[in-house]
């Protein structure tokens, strides 16, 4: 029995399938960007955003942290708000995804992978002086 064979080799049926790529019209979404460019510019926020990024725009306050700072009647200062970011970009840099931060007579536990700070304490509410879940601390 003598068979034929009639498949084209990987390299002819890759030379077939760029060349047809190249001569295709992209696709564009309904906002006339095409997929690609929309991957692009999400790849490009997101690098921007990234937790190692050392420029790090700035600290989010998870519910719950927004909520123990009301709470307990702590304002902080845009000086305040400024040395907890550094904290966290100096966090970052080491390599550390949960850190403490001490900051005057306050602590944070902030999630540096998501630049949020996940809870407040003030020295009154730290009855027991017991963190867990961390990775690191930062006295700021």
């Amino acid at each position: 029995m003598d068979i034929k064979n009639n498949f084209s080799s990987i390299e002819q049926i890759t030379g077939q399938y760029l060349r047809n790529q190249s001569s295709k019209p992209i696709n564009k979404l309904s906002g006339g960007m095409s997929f690609e460019e929309v991957l692009n510019i999400k790849k490009t926020t997101s690098e921007q955003n990234h937790s190692c990024n050392p420029t790090m725009i700035g600290l989010k306050f998870s519910k719950h942290a927004d909520a123990r700072l009301n709470e307990r009647h702590i304002n902080l200062t845009e000086e305040q708000l400024e040395r907890l970011n550094e904290g966290a970009r100096k966090a970052s840099q080491k390599g550390i995804g949960e850190s403490l931060m001490i900051m005057d007579d306050l602590a944070f536990i902030v999630n540096i992978k998501n630049s949020t700070v996940v809870t407040a304490i003030d020295s009154k509410a730290s009855e027991e002086n017991i963190f867990t879940n961390i990775d690191g601390a930062v006295i700021v």
